[in-house]
């Protein structure tokens, strides 16, 4: 039996790729995606297979994962109950779709992730697997070993040797790519406490924050970034320009109590600095160049969309459907938006674009011959009438 196992180097899947190469007796296969994890991917590959594993693939899919996940996403304002830039999210339809690719390239009889069975995760990476290959096997084994906390695992890699980058006193579960870094477990369970400090990898702490603003500008083509500061990048080229530039001034931090798919509450602390500057740009860019309508239509979409992101239904058709409608929203949403970063805060305070809406002959409180503010008066006896109407009826009357 051959299993390709979803391997990151951390407690969990290091954990998982001797348990699986034990409990079934199989040729374990790893794979780790690239998608930006920088520094927590050196020696990986030798870990891997000091830890059983009989080949390692770590596939650069950095570019991909911006260009065909966290693009079209921004495109569509995503957010989740409204905090939540859905960071980890995105990142498991990529993550899922080439561990299918890498079992089929080695005539695999099954794939294997690390995701608990209180999680969205393990929805997400099944979901995608199914989506690609119906009738491929799954094995999840928080769903089927007998370890209840990660207590349990800490112990289990202490006998066997395993190096993981968490001990019992720092417990916490991290998750990272080039959008964000998620924080879960140990003293972040209770949402009364606060987050130590030293607990951020992408942001400044606001303390250590510099003390002056910085400004930055960010050019978009159809709704996608192309340019910062007036240079063009490729697509995780940006990302990682915009991870530097907002981290060092804490941007992007957040910390929330969200509800997850599978029903209960779950706390956790996020940090997304590019996203967030992307974010806060992408909308003052389409307030200038998309028209109110359209805006009032998409704007709508917004929590479906997040919601069809955040629950792993990203090769669903509904979700692709949505993605067309947006994307066409997306024609003219070109141009430059200059951002003010300073302790934490990301501040609109420029945009421009050959496609601006904003007519300032049109919108000045200086004297102008184009608006007749007598025509006001019609306008809102117009719309006034049904309540106008309501209020002459019975049904306003005791």
């Amino acid at each position: 039996m051959k299993v390709v196992v979803a391997y990151s180097g951390g407690l969990d899947t290091s954990v998982i790729l001797r348990w699986v190469k034990e409990t079934y007796k199989a040729e374990v296969i790893a794979f780790c995606a690239d998608l930006g994890q920088e520094e927590e991917l050196d020696g990986l590959e030798e870990k891997a297979l000091a830890t059983g594993a009989s080949r390692c693939y770590i596939s650069d899919l950095r570019e991909e994962f911006a260009t065909d996940f966290i693009f079209p996403m921004m495109q569509a304002n995503a957010i989740y109950e409204g905090s939540y830039l859905l960071g980890t999210s995105i990142a498991r339809p990529v993550i899922a779709k080439h561990l299918v690719e890498i079992a089929r390239k080695e005539k695999a009889s099954a794939i294997c992730h690390g995701a608990t069975g209180k999680g969205n995760d393990q929805v997400r990476f099944e979901l995608t697997a199914y989506a690609m290959e119906p009738n491929i096997r799954i094995i999840a084994p928080w769903r089927e070993w007998s370890f209840s906390s990660r207590s349990d695992l800490i112990a289990f890699a202490k006998k066997h040797s395993i190096p993981v980058p968490v001990t019992a006193a720092k417990p916490y579960s991290m998750d990272r790519n080039m959008l964000h870094i998620s924080f879960e477990g140990g003293i972040l369970e209770d949402p009364w406490s606060e987050p130590p400090e030293d607990l951020g990898v992408m942001t400044s702490p606001l303390s250590r924050a510099p003390d002056s603003p910085e400004y930055l500008v960010i050019s978009f083509d159809k709704g996608i970034p192309v340019k910062v500061n007036g240079k063009k990048y490729s697509p995780a080229g940006i990302m990682k320009q915009l991870n530097t530039l907002a981290g060092r001034h804490g941007v992007g931090r957040v910390d929330m109590v969200e509800n997850r798919f599978v029903g209960m509450k779950s706390r956790g602390v996020y940090e997304t600095p590019g996203g967030t500057a992307l974010h806060v740009a992408h909308r003052a860019m389409e307030s200038i160049t998309m028209d109110r309508e359209v805006m009032r239509i998409r704007d709508s979409l917004i929590p479906e969309y997040s919601r069809l992101v955040y629950n792993g239904l990203w090769f669903a058709p509904e979700r692709e459907m949505l993605q067309v409608a947006v994307s066409h929203s997306q024609r003219f949403v070109s141009g430059d938006v200059r951002l003010k970063l300073f302790k934490g805060s990301c501040m609109v305070c420029g945009r421009r674009s050959k496609y601006s809406l904003y007519d300032q002959d049109i919108a000045t409180f200086e004297s102008d011959k184009v608006y007749n503010q007598a025509d006001a008066g019609g306008f809102i006896k117009l719309n006034a009438l049904r309540l106008r109407t309501l209020a002459n009826s019975r049904q306003k009357r005791p």
